[in-house]
């Protein structure tokens, strides 16, 4: 489960994230990024998920989450202080393999951090 503190929740941030942050895409997940602003750097990484009725019923779009969400814990330590992260499943995601799916978001993860100068 992602902690708390973790969790993008409003709406407000969802539309940062998505309209002021990269973007980095892949076949079957696209990941956007805003980076911190000075006020707040030092609040933790927040990651929020939109999986829309175009991956399918609620049940697969509820394994897509949940699977999402167990593989981005695993990428907290790297997201930069105050980042607001939105992971957006595409319809390709309901039927890839979770090995598949962790391959897409380690690709777009390293592909903005390194843009955003937080990793090398």
């Amino acid at each position: 489960m992602l902690p708390h503190s973790h969790r993008l929740r409003l709406r407000r941030e969802f539309g940062v994230a998505t309209r002021r942050g990269r973007r980095a895409g892949s076949s079957t997940l696209v990941v956007h990024l805003a980076a911190s602003e000075l006020d707040a750097a030092a609040d933790p990484a927040r990651v929020g998920f939109v999986v829309s009725r175009a991956c399918g019923p609620a049940v697969v779009r509820n394994r897509i989450r949940r699977r999402l969400r167990h593989l981005v814990l695993r990428h907290l330590p790297d997201l930069p202080l105050g980042g607001l992260v939105v992971v957006r499943a595409l319809p390709a995601s309901a039927t890839a393999s979770p090995g598949h799916l962790e391959g897409d978001l380690s690709h777009c993860l390293d592909r903005l951090l390194t843009s955003t100068g937080t990793r090398p």
